[in-house]
């Protein structure tokens, strides 16, 4: 029996939940199609080295963004295969992933400079291959159709030579919308993260980890 494109989603979204969470400490640490825009003009200064953290910003406050409304409908359907709805947690596009995509992608640094040009070159593969196989978006495909062509680049060694660029970008891809999704509440819940959170009283190391540390 074939499974059901919502069964296929929830099996995804199972399985990377736990490999992406590693991925996402790594991302913070450290329109390519034809006739499309070019990416957006940044600000050269960016936010300094005294960010003001009590003031609340919104999108585009600090800088332009980058992401056509084309390109973040897009940017919100690929997180969704990613990181699909369950019955523990929205989906990422629920959790403004694709915003965070765009900030992160317009951002005058040179880490998310060189990004822009991964994200956006792949948008538009995207947009190109979906058209080619089923003649829509890539937001307008079934479930089954958008996993079909992500399973020819969700994972680069086994990719094949055509396709190893566009692998390159899902990997990037896959790693920011990690890292957008678990460091917000509900992806932290998801994972069962439960630090800063206050606790009624310190209780101290269980006394096992003492005992095997030496100090019991």
């Amino acid at each position: 029996m074939t499974p059901s494109p919502h069964s296929l989603r929830m099996d995804r979204r199972d399985a990377v939940r736990w490999m992406l969470t590693a991925a996402a400490s790594v991302v913070f640490l450290e329109q390519y199609a034809a006739g499309g825009p070019a990416p957006a003009a940044v600000a050269p200064a960016g936010y300094g080295t005294d960010p003001d953290l009590v003031r609340d910003f919104k999108p585009g406050d600090l800088w332009p963004l980058t992401l056509t409304a084309a390109q973040h409908r897009t940017v919100a359907a690929l997180c969704d295969v990613i990181i699909p709805a369950d019955g523990k947690s929205p989906s990422a596009s629920a959790l403004k992933v694709p915003d965070f995509i765009d900030e992160w992608i317009s951002a005058p640094y040179p880490a998310q400079i060189a990004d822009r040009k991964v994200i956006l070159d792949g948008l538009g593969w995207l947009e190109a291959e979906s058209q080619r196989r089923f003649g829509a978006n890539f937001a307008d495909l079934a479930t089954i159709q958008q996993l079909k062509i992500c399973d020819d680049i969700c994972h680069r060694p086994t990719a094949k030579p055509e396709h190893l660029e566009a692998a390159s970008f899902f990997n990037k891809f896959r790693d920011l919308t990690a890292g957008g999704f678990y460091t917000t509440p509900e992806g932290m819940k998801d994972i069962g993260y439960v630090g800063n959170v206050p606790l009624p009283a310190f209780e101290g190391p269980p006394p096992a980890v003492l005992k095997q540390l030496g100090l019991a």
